[in-house]
């Protein structure tokens, strides 16, 4: 009996086939990125890229239960290849050990049919929509914190992150920071693995425009279509080093104790609660860094309310 034949009563051979021929993205090999690459390999889809330059840490089991103790220290894309390669040789698995930057994320996705997020970093989600929105490939993005978490399916034929988030959280959340629970984790990424499947087989109704909620705590699911939602006039891009000018200004928003070397030799060091005072010239970019984003999407809200029109971000883990 076919491996693939009791998803084939519900699919189809030609879906199963259209699987075979699929190329998918992975960013982050972590609690999202494990059921993800586990349901995907385990689907059949012929090809996957794996991008995370992450280690395995022995914290990382309760959720990503893909690795083992063995795996300890190893590169995660490495481990997880090794890994899913057990589970089914046929699939052609691509480790990439980088971080997702605008750089490195436009190769990585001019070849793919399909690209999913589960680095549940809001730098890494907005710079792949804005990608993903541009070259129209679906994007399925998720995060999860704690006991709730969402996923969507954006761009390709539907608006993107930004339609739907167009501002970035308040504060940034961290699963070391806040917690996680490894049930959780793989509820929302076996829902961006279905998510994936239904699209790569065109499925109907189409997840795409859809963005779905689950609360653990309550065990309540909820969310709504976002087809038909207006795309953000002005958004502030996430850039990283390739992308500099040399007239751009750049700002270094950490404080010296934090990030002893900033982010570019020629930067200057501004403290978020200085930038509206500081002396920036209007008809130049600004460049706006720290580590997650966050810092630097306030500051270039502020900017933008002083009339500076052109304010890009430098997220350093992103980068």
């Amino acid at each position: 009996m076919s491996r693939y034949a009791r998803q084939e009563v519900i699919l189809g051979v030609k879906a199963q086939a259209s699987l075979a021929k699929a190329h998918v993205l992975v960013v982050g090999a972590g609690g999202l990125g494990s059921p993800v690459l586990q349901y995907l390999v385990g689907a059949g889809v012929g090809e996957i890229t794996i991008m995370d330059h992450d280690t395995v840490e022995e914290s990382n089991l309760h959720r990503q239960p893909l690795y083992d103790m063995g795996d300890v220290g190893r590169p995660k894309a490495l481990a997880a290849c090794q890994h899913l390669n057990a589970a089914n040789p046929h699939p052609r698995l691509h480790p990439h050990l980088c971080k997702l930057t605008p750089s490195t994320a436009i190769s990585a996705i001019a070849p793919v049919d399909l690209v999913i997020d589960a680095a549940d970093s809001f730098a890494v989600s907005y710079i792949l929509s804005d990608l993903c929105l541009t070259s129209q490939t679906p994007l399925i993005s998720a995060s999860v914190l704690g006991t709730s978490g969402y996923v969507g399916a954006f761009c390709g034929t539907a608006p993107s992150l930004r339609a739907v988030f167009p501002d970035l959280p308040d504060s940034a959340g961290s699963c070391a920071r806040n917690g996680v629970l490894g049930p959780v984790v793989g509820m929302i990424g076996t829902t961006q693995a279905q998510m994936a499947l239904a699209i790569l087989t065109d499925q109907t109704p189409a997840p795409m425009g859809r963005l779905v909620t689950m609360d653990a705590q309550t065990f309540t699911f909820g969310g709504f279509s976002f087809l038909g939602a207006s795309e953000p006039d002005e958004a502030m891009p996430f850039v990283d080093a390739a992308a500099l000018a040399e007239q751009d200004q750049l700002i270094e928003l950490r404080c010296r104790e934090e990030c002893p070397q900033a982010f570019h030799p020629t930067a200057q060091r501004i403290a978020p609660p200085d930038i509206a005072a500081a002396p920036l010239d209007k008809n130049h970019r600004v460049v706006l860094a720290c580590q997650s984003g966050l810092r630097a999407w306030q500051a270039g809200q502020q900017l933008k309310t002083l009339g500076f029109e052109n304010v890009a971000l430098f997220a350093q883990a992103a980068a």
